[in-house]
């Protein structure tokens, strides 16, 4: 009766269980060319990340999006390691222009001064959170 029971929280873990996933966009156009990881080495259930992704030489104009998620295959792996070895999806989709080219949208940033103090960043980022929400789009703090 215990296995039984063991073994139906155990399924029912496993089918209740979502995917983490989450997306960070620049704000820049997307081009075709995309660098993905399917196995990103992170460890203790991610507490200890994978390396940095170095796309600087892949995408010349710059990233648009990058995306990280944990598929199913790679919890499997993670609950099979009880959470040591933890892998990660990670996408990065390159640029097809520069900012620079792009047309800047002043009403999406946030300007704050080379000699800003903590206080100022803080502040900062506190504004463009709201900003976002309410415009409901990516708010750029910006260094003048």
């Amino acid at each position: 009766m215990k296995l039984k029971i063991a073994s139906l929280f155990i399924i029912a873990t496993l089918f209740l269980s979502g995917c983490y996933h989450a997306r960070v966009t620049t704000g820049a156009e997307m081009s075709a060319h995309v660098v993905e990881n399917t196995f990103a080495s992170g460890f203790i259930f991610g507490l200890v990340p994978p390396n940095v992704v170095n796309v600087a030489s892949e995408c010349t104009n710059g990233v648009a999006q990058v995306e990280t998620r944990l598929s199913f295959v790679n919890m499997l792996v993670a609950n099979l390691t009880m959470g040591i070895y933890t892998p990660m999806h990670i996408k990065v989709t390159c640029a097809a222009g520069s900012r620079a080219d792009a047309e800047v949208n002043t009403e999406h940033e946030i300007r704050i001064a080379a000699d800003a103090t903590e206080e100022d960043y803080q502040n900062a980022l506190r504004e463009a959170a709201e900003k976002s929400l309410n415009l409901k789009m990516p708010v750029n703090i910006v260094n003048k």
